[in-house]
């Protein structure tokens, strides 16, 4: 969200946030969910973005969406906002990724992105500007783009088993994503467990996780941005659940920049299990 909201000034600043809320990752739904979060983003304690965060798990299928927008400040210098989907269907206890659309417009630019997928490959994918060529950019292969999971769905993560989602077993993944310019990891381990406390919704624990920003194609090595990001060691994630589901999603995150601190924070973070409906009668049928 704060990738589509911010333009460059901001962008850098909280790369990782964009990153991070740019993780879907296939796993048990459990039942079904809802979330419906609103977010604001500050660097260095100045207001500088807010968004919002849709999610629906249902049966068959699952949608999530976000919007946002510069605020404050940073809007003084320039403007921007963006919205961004994601969909795919429901396997069993798998969520499964199809489609990510995003579209991003600041004062400068518009960008256009959408991506295929099947069963974790990219099958399709329509980057508008396309990527300037450059002849230190470490080239994306086909198996950059098998295994993968769109920026949306690198928002909603599983957590294995039958205890409660907000554990240390949060934090013990890798996410690989595939942006449609670029192929990086998200390395996640847990650090501890907080608790949420957002202006509306959900009052309760979450778990606190480093991440470590991992580029492997389709960038420039030696960019400033990407130098920094691989050596941020104080990136954290906190991740709270989504009712009726064992996917948990980021709540707030941190990111050290070299303008002050980056925050991207739920203000309002309201979920609920949504009933599944009940089975039809002989008399109905």
């Amino acid at each position: 969200m704060v990738r589509l909201s911010l333009p460059r000034i901001g962008r850098f600043g909280l790369a990782g946030s964009a990153v991070a809320i740019t993780c879907l990752m296939g796993g048990s739904a459990g039942a079904q969910g809802r979330l419906d979060a609103r977010y604001t983003a500050s660097l260095a304690g100045v207001p500088i973005g807010k968004g919002a965060w849709v999610i629906e798990i249902g049966d068959d299928q699952f949608t999530a969406a976000a919007s946002g927008m510069t605020t404050g400040l940073l809007r003084v210098f320039a403007t921007g906002q963006g919205s961004s989907a994601s969909r795919g269907t429901v396997r069993g206890d798998n969520l499964v990724p199809t489609t990510y659309v995003s579209s991003i417009t600041n004062d400068k630019r518009c960008e256009e992105l959408r991506i295929g997928l099947s069963a974790g490959t990219i099958k399709d994918l329509v980057v508008e500007p396309p990527t300037v060529p450059n002849p230190d950019r470490i080239p994306l292969t086909d198996a950059h783009r098998r295994g993968v999971v769109d920026p949306m769905s690198a928002g909603l993560m599983r957590v294995a088993g039958n205890g409660d989602p907000v554990s240390p077993e949060a934090c013990r993944r890798t996410i690989p994503v595939f942006d449609g310019r670029m192929r990086f990891d998200l390395q996640l381990s847990f650090k501890r467990i907080e608790k949420a406390q957002p202006q509306k919704g959900y009052q309760g624990p979450v778990a606190v996780c480093g991440v470590q920003f991992v580029p492997l194609a389709g960038h420039v090595p030696d960019r400033p941005a990407i130098k920094y990001l691989r050596s941020q060691r104080d990136m954290e994630m906190w991740l709270a659940p989504v009712a009726g589901t064992r996917i948990v999603v980021p709540y707030r995150i941190l990111l050290q920049t070299p303008l002050g601190q980056g925050i991207l924070e739920a203000t309002q973070f309201i979920t609920a299990a949504t009933p599944r409906p009940a089975p039809a009668t002989a008399a109905a049928r």
